[in-house]
């Protein structure tokens, strides 16, 4: 098996996929790829106005089928008519979802292939939003998307950040693994976590010096969210406590902002009782003992300031050792630059958490702030390597461990689930 192989939750799923015009358009043929990752068959409709960002070559290139563009053409409606088109997916999946496709949606227009296919379909349709911001935020927009949400269809997205045209704001269309773990959650037959509470903590935590300084980290948030997020796609009820990251907040998940390990503590166990606790955060674990209440400033032939460190909190031991309000599992994670199983081992056993998840986080792994993680899962029962792989799938593989914890009648231990 390849170091990069993920998990085949849509192993046979068919996916239509409506790829509209915008700059965005360039994600669609990610989404593509991740999606004949996990097993999914991909077919294509590619509109006009998207094939000025992206070819038909490339598309159908990666999706090894014919990509259909034209409502007229003869040839293709002996092969395959819209109607058998519309019917022969699982999922239609629009990515991205421009102002235009999304109006004609809500008001039952088909004058092209795209916008007749989605008024043949009668399979659910999942749309990813994609446009400027002041298009997005328009009456006529949100109007359009009330009704497409009345009538069933899921929307992943869109997320906040700059856009090609030099505005910031929402509007931008959710990554590929964004809409990948919605199309997981649109599938889902069950959710195994209905019912259970959890609390992920997530990215660095910054511990003030003055006014404009702090004592803070690398770690981008990327792999806590992306649990949070994966509980949540198992049905899970979660509350994620996050430090300052520049990631948006992940849906169906209750943010909470915060900027020290203090502020994160009592976040947490304001968020007590939970079934489930994971740790993901990387706590600075010094905070300055009198932060200044002024900018501090240097002055020619002066000593540097002693900043005088104490301790701050420890999170996951402090969840751990609850003495009233344990969670069920608690799961804590271990950076580490040395003796990477050794050092996670032992805090494992300081801390008093169930399972603990070792990663090498030297400055060569580009694991702090990167896309990609490598983890050992270590418990009770020993330790297992997991191959490295994106951030999400490494979530979904911990979420899934999660759920069968707690599947009833279960007595697998992590590391038989893991294999």
């Amino acid at each position: 098996m390849k170091d990069n192989a993920v998990s085949s939750d849509l192993s046979g799923k068919r996916i239509l996929l409506v790829i509209g015009g915008g700059i965005a358009a360039f994600k669609s043929l990610d989404l593509i790829r991740r999606l004949r990752e996990r097993g999914a068959s991909v077919r294509a409709v590619l509109t006009k106005a998207g094939a000025e960002f992206v070819t038909p070559l490339s598309v159908s290139a990666l999706t090894e089928d014919k990509v259909y563009t034209d409502l007229f053409s003869l040839t293709d409606e002996a092969e395959m008519g819209h109607i058998q088109l519309s019917r022969q997916a699982d999922l239609v999946v629009v990515a991205p979802a421009t102002a235009d496709l999304i109006a004609k949606m809500a008001h039952g227009h088909a004058n092209d292939l795209a916008s007749t296919v989605l008024m043949a379909t009668d399979k659910r349709v999942l749309i990813a939003p994609a446009m400027n911001v002041r298009m997005w935020d328009h009456k006529a927009t949100q109007r359009n998307l009330t009704t497409l949400q009345g009538d069933g269809v899921l929307v992943a997205g869109p997320n906040e950040g700059a856009m090609a045209c030099g505005e910031f704001g929402p509007g931008r269309m959710a990554e590929p693994l964004e809409i990948v773990t919605a199309i997981e959650r649109a599938f889902a037959v069950s959710q195994p976590l209905s019912g259970k509470r959890a609390i992920v903590t997530s990215g660095p935590t910054h511990e003030p010096i003055d006014p404009v300084r702090f004592i803070g980290n690398r770690s981008s948030g990327k792999q806590g969210h992306a649990i949070a997020a994966a509980l949540a796609g198992q049905g899970a009820d979660v509350t994620l406590v996050t430090g300052p990251v520049a990631l948006p907040d992940p849906a169906g998940v209750e943010t909470v902002h915060v900027e020290t390990a203090r502020e994160m503590l009592a976040a947490v166990e304001a968020a007590l009782p939970a079934d489930i606790a994971v740790c993901a955060a990387a706590v600075a674990d010094w905070r300055v003992a009198d932060e200044a209440d002024q900018k501090l400033k240097k002055e020619e032939g002066k000593t540097l300031p002693t900043l005088n460190l104490t301790e701050n909190p420890d999170i996951l031991k402090a969840v751990s050792r609850h003495p009233s309000k344990r969670p069920d599992l608690v799961v804590g994670f271990a950076a580490e630059t040395e003796k990477v199983e050794e050092h996670a081992a032992a805090k494992r056993s300081r801390k008093g958490c169930d399972w603990i998840l070792a990663n090498d986080v030297s400055p060569q792994t580009g694991t702090f702030g990167g896309d990609r993680n490598a983890v050992t899962l270590i418990s009770d029962t020993g330790s297992v390597p997991w191959p490295a792989a994106d951030k999400a799938d490494i979530a979904n593989r911990l979420a899934a461990e999660i759920s069968a914890h707690f599947a009833p009648g279960t007595d697998k231990s992590p590391l038989e689930v893991a294999e």
